[in-house]
């Protein structure tokens, strides 16, 4: 498995990351049986948050590290935190990135996750109320302390970055974005842009412009979903051209689908690192495989185009 520096962080990790937002509802035994999969094909990276399912996948992640026998400082942690979700509905009810919450926040998440310290903890999405000084106060004492050794956002736009990194002493060093062959509007922005069509519309701020030149780690979450709700799109007859060129290429390099949908997002010469969510040990194999397969340019923009895209 190939590794990539996170940011300009120095701490080198697995290319492709294992979420753990699905492992809620595994056994005690199934969850060390993924975890053990995702060491196997090499991934020593492993994402969580505290919302997730109410702190329970942090909790079972944790607890299957411990049960593999994984030593702490062999493996990369990483949560995210600010969503606040009601105890009782289960919903999300408003995102608070106030000192009092992160702190409490993170100390919950250490406890859930059996350890002293994260690698990294990144802002679960933007909260509009944020109170920069908070905010920076709450960063300092998680770094002070020893809880946290680096940052990051999730879902943040340029400017929000901006906004955020000016009362921080600590550099932005990720940013996790759903990114993929079923939602490539980062790409087509790009390509499109100075014209007047749909695919022109910038939604994203020039976040992956942006991500390369401050040298920020986009982290692809969900990288197998389509980005119009039609679920998964690997062997999904909604998506007829793209499985086809996925299959023919997969032959060409004797790997499996979602090892090419691995390596296409890799691909980008932006250092990307990707988070994949399968619990299905097998799966997970296949899709790390991606990490080792070098697509050619050729191969990316057939791949680009045959999931709908134009290049014109």
């Amino acid at each position: 498995m190939k590794t990539i520096e996170l940011g300009t962080s120095g701490l080198e990790f697995s290319r492709v990351a294992l979420g753990a937002m699905r492992i809620d509802n595994k056994t005690r035994q199934e969850a060390s049986e993924i975890v053990k999969a995702a060491l196997d094909a090499g991934i020593d990276y492993f994402d969580t948050a505290d919302c997730y399912h109410d702190g329970l996948c942090s909790t079972m992640l944790g607890q299957a590290l411990k049960d593999c026998g994984v030593k702490r400082e062999d493996v990369g942690i990483q949560t995210k935190f600010g969503i606040f979700r009601d105890k009782e509905s289960g919903r999300v009810t408003r995102y608070d990135f106030s000192r009092k919450h992160l702190l409490e926040a993170m100390e919950q998440e250490l406890e859930n996750l059996q350890t002293d310290y994260v690698d990294f903890v990144l802002l679960h999405r933007p909260d509009t109320l944020v109170e920069l000084d908070q905010l920076a106060e709450a960063f300092n004492e998680l770094q002070s302390s020893g809880r946290v050794r680096h940052f990051g956002v999730s879902n943040v736009n340029p400017m929000q970055v901006e906004l955020l990194q000016s009362a921080l002493d600590q550099k932005l060093q990720v940013n996790q974005l759903q990114f993929g062959l079923g939602h490539t509007g980062m790409i087509r922005q790009e390509i499109h842009v100075n014209m007047t069509d749909e695919a022109s519309l910038d939604h994203d701020g020039g976040i992956l412009a942006y991500s390369r030149l401050k040298r920020m780690t986009i982290q692809a979450w969900s990288p197998f979903q389509s980005g119009t709700g039609e679920g998964v799109i690997i062997d999904n007859p909604k998506f007829p051209e793209l499985n086809d060129c996925l299959a023919k290429i997969a032959d060409e390099h004797g790997v499996s689908k979602n090892a090419i949908a691995v390596a296409w997002i890799l691909r980008h010469p932006a250092g990307m690192q990707v988070i994949i969510g399968s619990m299905n040990p097998s799966r997970i194999a296949e899709m790390a495989s991606g990490a080792d397969v070098e697509l050619s340019a050729e191969e990316w923009y057939q791949l680009y185009v045959s999931a709908g895209n134009d290049i014109f």
